[in-house]
C-alpha cells in the first residue's frame, strides 16, 4: 500500500518548473515508491542494475536516446557522464519536467550537480517518514514504541524484525556505499566507529577524542564522518553566532538521521530498556530535531537548524529560521512540565531579543504559553513551528 508522502506537492512545483529535479536521500527513504506512484507518464531506469549502468557509462548519447525523457534516473550517482549530456539536453529543450534524478549518495550527488546542472535543476530531499506520514493507527503509538521502531516507511509495510531490519539495512550501506566512497581495510572497524558516534549524539563533537577512542587518526575519523554524512546516517548542526559578550561554544553537534536506527546501535530493543537508559533524553532531542529536518525538506526548505550554547551552560537545543525570522526551542523527554524547564529559554531572550517565538517540545499532552514560551507535544512540531 502507498503512503502519501508530504514531499509531493513540493516535488511536482519543482517539476513545473525547473528541467531537472534532483531526489537526495538515505537508502530506504522511499524515493523510488515515491517517484514511481507520483509520475506514473515518467519512464524509469535503475542504475543499480549492472547493464544499464555499463551503458550509460560508456554510450551517454546512445542511452538517452533510448531512454527518453520525461525520465527516472534511480542512482544516478553511478553513471556520472550523464549528467553532462543531460545539461545538454537541457540547454537545448529548456522545457521543465525533463529529468528527475535520484540517489542515495549526497555528496558525490551534489558534485555532479554543481558542476553540470547548476541554475538548471531543483534540488530536494526525502528523509524517512515523519510522524504526519505514519499510518493512522501507528500514530497512536506511545513514544517509546515509535523510538524503538524508528520512521524508514518498510518498517511500517513490509517488514515486521526491526532488528533484522536495521542490522541488514547497516551492512548493505556499509557493503554497498562505503565501499563505494573509501578503501576501508577493516570494515568491523567503521562499525564500531558508528556506534560510538551514536553514543555521542545530541552532544558537542570532539573529533580528536572520537579518533581515540576508535583507535584511527584525526584526518581518518574526519574523513569517516564525512562518509556518514553523505549516507545520510549522520548530520551535524552548526553553532549559531550571534554579536553576544559571552564567549559561546563554536563545535557542531552530532545527530542521527533515524531515531531507530540510532537506538538500535546503541543496543536498546525494548521500551523498558529504552524508558531508563541514560541516553533517553538525548534520544528523544535527536527525534526532535529529525522531525524538524523532516519538515522542512518536505518543504523545500533549508535545513538550517542550529542551536546555542555559551562557556556556562547555558544552552538552546535548537534555532530555526522561518521566513527570516528566528525562533528557539528547547526540549524535555518528560511527560510532565517543570517551570525550571524554561530557565534557558528566559535566559536567551535577554540575549536575543528579536527572536519570533519560543517553543518548549517536551512529551506531554498539555499545551499552552507559559512565560512567553509555548508548550507542544513533539508530534505538533510540524503543525507549529
Amino acid at each position: 500500500m502507498y503512503l502519501n508522502r508530504r514531499i509531493t506537492q513540493t516535488l511536482l512545483r519543482a517539476i513545473n518548473q525547473f528541467p531537472v529535479v534532483m531526489l537526495t536521500g538515505p537508502r530506504q527513504s522511499g524515493k523510488t515508491t515515491l517517484l514511481k506512484n507520483e509520475l506514473p507518464s515518467f519512464r524509469y531506469v535503475n542504475l543499480e542494475d549492472p547493464e544499464l549502468r555499463l551503458w550509460a557509462d560508456e554510450q551517454p548519447l546512445d542511452f538517452l536516446h533510448n531512454h527518453p525523457w520525461p525520465l527516472i534516473i534511480d542512482e544516478a550517482q553511478y553513471a556520472p557522464v550523464l549528467f553532462s549530456y543531460i545539461q545538454l539536453l537541457c540547454d537545448e529543450k529548456n522545457q521543465p519536467g525533463m529529468f528527475v534524478l535520484s540517489g542515495s549518495q549526497n555528496f558525490l550527488v551534489m558534485e555532479k550537480i554543481t558542476q553540470s546542472l547548476a541554475g538548471r535543476s531543483a534540488v530536494l530531499s526525502l528523509l524517512p517518514f515523519s510522524f504526519d506520514e505514519l499510518p493512522a493507527d501507528y500514530q497512536k503509538s506511545d513514544t517509546n514504541t515509535l523510538m524503538l521502531k524508528g520512521f524508514y516507511p518498510r518498517l511500517y509495510q513490509h517488514v515486521t524484525d526491526t532488528a533484522l531490519f536495521y542490522r541488514s539495512y547497516l551492512n548493505t550501506y556499509v557493503e554497498r556505499d562505503v565501499r563505494q566512497l573509501a578503501n576501508i581495510s577493516n570494515l568491523n572497524d567503521f562499525i564500531r566507529f558508528i556506534k560510538l558516534c551514536a553514543g555521542r549524539c545530541g552532544n558537542l563533537l570532539n573529533i580528536s577524542s572520537l579518533a581515540t577512542e576508535a583507535g584511527i587518526s584525526y584526518n581518518t575519523c574526519k574523513s569517516w564522518l564525512s562518509y556518514l554524512t553523505t549516507g545520510f546516517i549522520i548530520q551535524l548542526i552548526q553553532p549559531h553566532h550571534l554579536n553576544f559578550n559571552k564567549k559561546i561554544v563554536k563545535t557542531p553537534k552530532i545527530y542521527f538521521t533515524d531515531i531507530g536506527l540510532l537506538c538500535h546501535l546503541l543496543g536498546i530493543d525494548n521500551s523498558e530498556t529504552l524508558g531508563l537508559h541514560s541516553m533517553r533524553g538525548a534520544l528523544f532531542e535527536n527525534m526532535v530535531f529529525t522531525e524538524l529536518i523532516k519538515d522542512r525538506c518536505n518543504k523545500g526548505k533549508k535545513t538550517d537548524v542550529s542551536f546555542w550554547r555559551d562557556n556556562h551552560g547555558t544552552e538552546i537545543d535548537f534555532l530555526v529560521d522561518v521566513d527570516g525570522k528566528m525562533q528557539s526551542l528547547e526540549v524535555k523527554s518528560g511527560m510532565n512540565f517543570h517551570i525550571s524547564y524554561l530557565t534557558n529559554s528566559i535566559r536567551y531572550r535577554k540575549y536575543n531579543p528579536d527572536l519570533s517565538k519560543q517553543f518548549m517540545v517536551y512529551d506531554g499532552a498539555i499545551e499552552r504559553i507559559t512565560q512567553e514560551v509555548q508548550l507542544i507535544n513533539w508530534r505538533n512540531i510540524s503543525k507549529k513551528i
